[in-house]
C-alpha cells in the first residue's frame, strides 16, 4: 500500500516536471511561429536588427526565441516563416513597412549573442549599428523636382549627422554615418520611394 503511494506520488511529480518542461518548450519554439510572416519566403530586401553579427555568424547564433520582436516598442521586426530555408524563424526588418527607432532594446534582450548589446548613444550606435546604408535617386525626389517635401529629413533620428538638408529641402546623405534605420524610407511620400535603405551584403534585390 505504502509502495503504490509513494509510485503515485513519484508519477505525480514527474508529471509536473514533464508538463512543465513542455510550457516552456511551448514559449521558446512554439509561440514565435505563431508570429511568423506568413509569406512563402518573406521579402528579398531586409534588415537585420541593430547590433546584429555578420549574416553568416547572425545565423548561426539566432536560436529563433522572439524575445527581439516581443521587447520592440515600434514593432518594426517581423520573423521568417518555415518556407524561408535557413532564414526560417529569424527576425528581419523591412524599412518600406516600419523603420528601427535605435532603442536598442532589441540587442540587450538577445539570449544568444547574434545581437550584440548596444548603447543608446551617438557613438556607440554609430560604431556598432550598420543595418544598411540610404541610397538616393534624385529622379524621384520631390525636392529635387521643385516641389519641397523635406520629410526624410525630419523622420532621421540621427538629423545632420547621417542626413542633411539643402535648398528646397533638398536631402543630403552622408553615407559614411548612415546606420540604415529605415525610417527615412518608410516615410518617403513618393512610390516608388525615393530614398531606400540597401542592406550591406548581398540580401538585397
Amino acid at each position: 500500500m505504502v509502495g503504490t503511494l509513494a509510485q503515485r506520488l513519484r508519477t505525480a511529480v514527474g508529471r509536473r516536471r514533464f508538463l512543465k518542461h513542455l510550457a516552456l518548450l511551448v514559449a521558446v519554439y512554439v509561440l514565435p511561429l505563431l508570429r511568423w510572416n506568413t509569406a512563402a519566403a518573406g521579402p528579398s530586401r531586409f534588415l537585420r536588427p541593430p547590433g546584429a553579427l555578420s549574416e553568416t555568424d547572425f545565423l548561426e547564433k539566432c536560436i529563433r526565441c522572439g524575445l527581439c520582436g516581443d521587447v520592440c516598442p515600434n514593432q518594426c521586426i517581423n520573423y521568417f516563416d518555415l518556407g524561408a530555408g535557413r532564414n526560417a524563424g529569424t527576425p528581419y526588418i523591412v524599412p518600406r513597412e516600419q523603420g528601427c527607432m535605435l532603442c536598442m532594446k532589441c540587442n540587450h534582450v538577445c539570449p544568444s549573442g547574434a545581437l550584440q548589446p548596444v548603447e543608446r548613444e551617438l557613438e556607440d550606435i554609430q560604431a556598432k549599428v550598420k543595418m544598411g546604408r540610404a541610397v538616393l535617386d534624385p529622379n524621384l525626389c520631390y525636392s529635387y523636382n521643385m516641389r519641397t517635401c523635406g520629410v526624410c529629413y525630419r523622420a532621421c533620428p540621427l538629423q545632420d549627422v547621417a542626413l542633411k538638408i539643402g535648398m528646397y529641402e533638398r536631402p543630403i546623405l552622408i553615407a559614411e554615418n548612415c546606420v540604415g534605420c529605415g525610417n527615412c524610407e518608410r516615410i518617403c511620400y513618393h512610390y516608388p520611394q525615393a530614398i531606400r535603405v540597401i542592406p550591406f551584403d548581398d540580401r538585397s534585390a
